[in-house]
């Protein structure tokens, strides 16, 4: 097991580099008292510290509230990734969270790509030299603690969705989830599970069809939010998948400073000594270098393809709403039907027409929470885009300067060597 001390004030991504066990990872933060403050709220959440092991990652969350229907005004408890997919699953099963954009379930914490890395790097072991190993190694633990920090990231994100909105943060099952210190017994999803889960989705894209095919909506702001929707989750698609390539190709440059490395030091034990102190710190040059190449390909994962990724997932989320609200224009639709069919024969008209009001009220107050949702949405998917980017030009002209001024005492030192 290997400690991380996170500084809050710091890079996000400035893991420092040491010797880290795949199977169990910890990631600690600051104290929860020196790291949340109620001044601008009354419910506050977020991760203090996380473990990962090799079947499950465990969250310490930390809740500091003056709400009172809680027991107290701070909890720390301990969550695993189904507790977190159980607590969404409420939402998204109470009809009267409809309207609303339910914050998206985190992703379910996948380490298995940098274990099979490093499980093939040490089987390849023979074929490297040791410094290119012990190299190629600190690369794959680098890598694997960034996607540990994004998975806390992702999940804390999840809870401070809730808490911060004014409707889910009242939720009976939030309190429960934040203050009850035993296990909540949310099982990992079985096989049956899964596919119950994919035909949830196989009819939400159904219905969205049939739906948007059968029934006219005459109010033009959902008609133009459906029609961008659909296209801006197109597009984020396209940009994920273009941002991923992005980053990988730039991984794939680090790696190569790696091999250029060894071997000009392999060429080095073989010259005389001034074209060995030449090559030597050429190398030594090529392996900075590579250091931070790595922490900005990082960087872009982290601030742009995240993002991007996030927003692809809150995008489909916002979907949903509309077609939610799309069943419920259906239903008022059958109701005025069957008030008149009942008209029509003079019967049960009374039990028709208070059907009709109901559906009548229900859709209007649904599709009015879903404008505001809507709107509130497009406000903080822009400001959420400023600020990753700005972030990200910030880092990029961060490390740019690094690789100038690494250059230039290169240049410097190589240039003493002549």
């Amino acid at each position: 097991m290997m400690d991380c001390v996170e500084d809050t004030n710091s890079d996000p991504l400035s893991v420092p580099a040491a010797p880290v066990d795949l199977d169990s990872t910890k990631l600690d933060k600051k104290r929860p008292s020196e790291n949340v403050s109620l001044a601008d709220n009354s419910l506050l959440v977020d991760i203090s510290d996380a473990l990962s092991e090799k079947e499950k990652v465990k969250f310490t969350v930390h809740t500091k509230t003056t709400l009172p229907e809680y027991q107290k005004c701070e909890f720390l408890v301990v969550r695993q990734h189904e507790e977190f997919v159980w607590l969404h699953d409420r939402y998204e099963e109470n009809d009267e969270y409809a309207g609303y954009i339910i914050p998206p379930a985190p992703p379910r914490p996948d380490f298995d790509a940098s274990r099979e890395k490093l499980q093939r790097l040490g089987e390849g072991e023979g074929a490297l030299t040791r410094e290119e190993f012990l190299k190629m190694k600190e690369e794959l633990e680098d890598e694997y603690l960034a996607t540990f920090k994004k998975t806390v990231a992702m999940h804390e994100v999840f809870l401070q969705r809730l808490a911060a909105h004014p409707v889910f943060r009242n939720d009976a099952h939030l309190r429960v989830f934040l203050q009850y210190e035993q296990e909540l017994c949310a099982k990992p999803r079985g096989k049956m599970d899964l596919i119950g889960g994919l035909m949830r989705s196989m009819t939400t894209t159904t219905d969205e069809i049939y739906l948007g095919a059968t029934v006219r909506d005459v109010n033009d702001f959902f008609e133009q939010e459906t029609s961008f929707l659909q296209e801006y989750c197109a597009a984020l698609k396209e940009a994920v998948a273009k941002a991923d390539r992005l980053t990988t190709k730039h991984k794939e440059v680090a790696d190569a400073h790696i091999k250029l490395s060894s071997c000009i030091t392999q060429l080095a034990s073989r010259e005389h000594p001034p074209t060995e102190r030449f090559l030597t710190r050429t190398a030594d040059t090529f392996d900075k270098c590579r250091k931070i190449e790595g922490r900005m390909a990082s960087d872009q994962d982290l601030k742009l393809a995240d993002t991007l990724r996030y927003y692809m997932r809150d995008t489909n989320a916002a979907k949903a709403v509309l077609v939610r609200r799309l069943r419920c224009l259906a239903a008022y639709e059958a109701a005025n039907r069957n008030l008149e069919k009942a008209r029509a024969k003079n019967k049960d008209v009374h039990a028709a027409e208070q059907q009709q009001a109901d559906a009548c009220a229900k859709f209007e107050q649904l599709s009015a929470r879903a404008r505001e949702e809507l709107i509130d949405f497009r406000t903080r998917r822009v400001a959420a885009f400023r600020k990753s980017l700005i972030d990200l030009a910030e880092l990029e002209m961060k490390h740019a300067r690094s690789q100038q001024e690494l250059f230039r005492k290169s240049l410097q030192v190589l240039t003493e060597c002549q």
